[in-house]
């Protein structure tokens, strides 16, 4: 039976029934589906008939993907076409861009260490004690990962003043300062601690570099959760330095006693620049043992760095508020190849694809891998894809639950 889509609404095509035979699959209706958005036209998705449906308008196409035929199509109820030009301009649009295709996929990609224990913390939580539970921020920075916890209980707020006195609140991946943890132990919150092992030891170099009375300079964002907790550990002590720039006029109140720490986020040759200048300054300037800019940072860059010079757009995964995922796109055009940061599929535009051939892929380490297959599955969709995956480096760090979830029963 076909879906009627409402009035001024159009449906777009999940999959195509053809009459007599197997249904073709739509793999790129996200992106089909993302410039109808983008053209203000209410959507809703559900099969087609491929010739035609009893009350609709419809086009339908059959395309040709590395697994067999892939479909596209639209199609409005009858009596109100509010939405059909652009439907059909949308659906022209995504067939003016369909063509075989290589993907660089970088690797490494998606989810870290710390990224991973983080989502399983919450996740256990929800198993254990069932919800509502409350997550401080969001656990890491990705708009899906944020709504399937919530589906399942998770409660995120912005700050524990939102918790209810004696509730079971997490800490994210980000850190917190120690005022905030003040606060849940005065509150009597039962507080399950997610922080990123590698923000920890970040944390901790502040208090060491304070308490030995220099002054610390942070490379960082100003306003990022994680510079705002490393930041809370010595504020007094404490100077944020955003880049080069800030970093030559920065003043101190002692030039022989001076450290530096970094975001971990941070784009590792931006990074550099900055503490460069610092050295110069202040030649006594005292830093971390080991990088602060995390392992899977580093390795998602240079991964990126790998694909951009054979790519003729490259696309990274990743919300708006992923300060690694920015990097890795700042990253690629600092290459001189076109990049876009994308939530998934639905956010590529087909004027991206015009002149591409070859598609470099990545994401950023809060980003699942299945918003990755489902990007190559959408490009497949439009005209097929050969898949070449990149790996600069592999991966086996692995982070332990907290010792709270790591008790029998609890």
């Amino acid at each position: 039976m076909a879906l009627i889509p409402a009035p001024g609404t159009v449906l777009v095509a999940d999959e195509l029934i053809v009459p007599g035979g197997s249904p073709i699959r739509c793999p790129a209706a996200g992106v089909l589906e993302g410039e109808l958005r983008r053209r203000g036209v209410p959507t809703v998705r559900g099969p087609l008939g491929h010739q035609g449906d009893p009350g609709l308008d419809s086009l339908a196409v059959t395309l040709s993907g590395s697994k067999g035929p892939a479909g596209l199509g639209v199609a409005a109820a009858h009596g109100d076409l509010t939405g059909w030009p652009a439907a059909r301009d949308a659906l022209g649009a995504c067939l003016a861009v369909a063509r075989p295709r290589i993907v660089l996929l970088a690797a490494p990609r998606s989810f870290c260490a710390g990224v991973e224990r983080a989502i399983e913390i919450v996740a256990e939580v929800l198993r254990r004690r069932g919800g509502p539970i409350y997550v401080r921020k969001q656990i890491v920075h990705n708009a899906h990962v944020v709504a399937d916890l919530a589906a399942r209980g998770a409660v995120f707020v912005e700050e524990l003043a939102e918790v209810p006195d004696g509730a079971t609140v997490v800490f994210s991946a980000h850190g917190v300062s120690p005022a905030v943890r003040e606060e849940a132990a005065r509150r009597g919150l039962d507080v399950i601690d997610a922080t990123c092992p590698l923000v920890t030891k970040v944390h901790a170099e502040a208090r060491r570099f304070a308490g030995r009375g220099d002054t610390v300079l942070l490379i960082g964002h100003e306003g990022h959760e994680e510079v705002e907790g490393t930041y809370g550990e010595a504020p007094r002590e404490t100077i944020v330095v955003a880049d080069a720039a800030e970093a030559a006029r920065v003043s101190v109140p002692d030039p022989a006693r001076v450290s530096y720490l970094t975001q971990t986020t941070l784009a590792v040759d931006e990074a550099q620049e900055v503490v460069d200048v610092l050295r110069d300054r202040f030649p006594k300037l005292r830093g971390p043992g080991t990088d602060d800019i995390c392992y899977a940072t580093t390795n998602r860059q240079q991964a990126v760095a790998a694909i951009a010079r054979e790519s003729d757009v490259v696309l990274v995964v990743g919300s708006a508020n992923s300060s690694n995922s920015m990097r890795m796109v700042e990253l690629a055009r600092r290459h001189d190849t076109p990049s876009h940061l994308i939530d998934d599929a639905a956010d590529i535009r087909p004027e991206w694809l015009a002149r591409a051939g070859v598609v470099g892929l990545s994401a950023g380490a809060s980003a699942p891998p299945y918003l990755v297959d489902a990007v190559v599955a959408a490009l497949d969709g439009l005209g097929g894809v050969t898949a070449d995956e990149r790996e600069v480096t592999h991966e086996t760090i692995r982070f332990t639950l907290p010792a709270a979830l790591r008790v029998r029963g609890q």
